[in-house]
């Protein structure tokens, strides 16, 4: 899926030559590097949630959603590498049946990583929200048979919805339907956080009330948000650069920054199992009974 994945390749040599801007290079061992760093720090987290009982709820599944999310966007950038690999190599046919197909599949995954990360984020600032002005009803709401019905309602749609985008990735409706999914799901963030500052003023006394865990839970996931948007932000504009003004100069210039937009999604994996290690006392300690062989 060149299209989405590898667009500065598609950048034509006139909109190259009217820009004065060098395409940045990095050496593919940094990526490879960090996505490895993002595969093991994701799957620390996974396994932390499922051999912790007291780590065992809704809340902890949804950020194993988002780790799975984080996880697959590395492991798209190890198996690319890996092909890139076997190609040079002159294990694999250029552009024979098998990279075709395996390249599609390795490119599923970096949309599936994107939209797992997407529709994760928007179910933790749901669940944030019930956490904080329904709390005596929130066991009752968000119990962990919902919790996983919830959840595989969400990745069945990003599966198909990622398969549909590989197949039709050529077209500028695909494009469009890929990057607005950006832009809702922060309005849709938005919308929760202006109601929650509404009903904050509302009721300033039962919200005084109410643990520092919920409102340190709505804090972390405002840390998670901005990572988000920071690292990912730069690649959703250099796809809509690409598709609406590939042959101007300016669009150019920016689009010369790929391979560094790339490299902050792959840093986006790796900061977010320090948030929740920083902003989580019991995943902190389970990090370090699985690091440490339970000494502490």
């Amino acid at each position: 899926m060149k299209h989405i994945i590898n667009l500065y390749e598609n950048i034509n040599d006139t909109a190259r030559n009217n820009s004065d801007c060098p395409h940045v290079v990095l050496p593919e061992e940094i990526f490879f590097t960090i996505s490895i760093a993002g595969v093991l720090e994701n799957l620390i987290v996974l396994l932390a949630v499922v051999k912790n009982k007291n780590l065992q709820a809704p809340m902890y599944l949804f950020i194993c959603s988002l780790a799975i999310s984080d996880m697959l966007g590395s492991l798209y950038k190890i198996l690319e590498n890996i092909l890139i690999m076997l190609r040079n190599k002159g294990y694999l046919k250029p552009r024979g049946n098998f990279e075709t197909t395996a390249d599609d599949i390795i490119d599923s995954l970096f949309i599936l990583s994107l939209l797992g990360s997407i529709f994760s984020l928007s179910v933790i600032a749901a669940d944030r929200y019930i956490t904080i002005f329904h709390a005596l009803q929130y066991h009752s709401i968000v119990t962990m048979r919902r919790a996983v019905a919830v959840l595989a309602v969400i990745w069945t749609c990003c599966t198909c919805s990622g398969i549909a985008m590989v197949i039709f990735s050529h077209r500028v409706p695909t494009v469009i339907t890929f990057t607005s999914l950006f832009p809702l799901m922060l309005v849709f963030i938005l919308c929760l956080y202006v109601h929650m500052f509404l009903l904050a003023r509302a009721h300033a006394r039962k919200i005084s009330t109410l643990s520092r865990a919920n409102m340190k839970g709505a804090i972390t996931l405002t840390i998670l948000l901005g990572v988000f948007i920071f690292c990912w932000a730069p690649f959703v504009l250099h796809v809509l650069l690409m598709t609406f003004c590939p042959n101007n100069p300016y669009c150019a210039c920016y689009m010369s920054l790929f391979q560094v937009n790339g490299m902050l999604i792959m840093c986006n994996a790796v900061i977010d199992p320090f948030i929740y290690a920083f902003r989580s006392p019991e995943l902190r300690e389970a990090f370090k009974k699985m690091i440490f062989c339970s000494r502490f």
